[in-house]
């Protein structure tokens, strides 16, 4: 629960941001992904919602891979921020 609380901290720094960036649109992925998340656990054989949350994460994972290559330093400070791992480098 205590990951809930600093998330709603977060989203209310980032409405006044710029909605478009690519922090802004990972931070709402990433919410959406913990919201499906929970939702599966109780729901197991939801197959679409699982078919979501399979393409929201391939699109969170192009964005992040995207701002590791543009901004390094933002691209730590979003990891740790939100508390998700790290990319794996190929």
């Amino acid at each position: 629960m205590v990951k809930n609380s600093f998330v709603s901290v977060i989203s209310q720094e980032e409405k006044e941001e710029n909605r478009g960036s690519v922090e802004f649109q990972i931070f709402s992925f990433t919410n959406r992904i913990r919201r499906l998340t929970s939702h599966l656990q109780l729901h197991k054989k939801d197959y679409l919602s699982q078919r979501g949350l399979r393409k929201i994460l391939g699109k969170r994972q192009r964005l992040l891979s995207y701002l590791s290559k543009k901004n390094k330093m933002g691209y730590k400070e979003l990891i740790n921020r939100l508390d998700i791992r790290e990319l794996k480098t190929r």
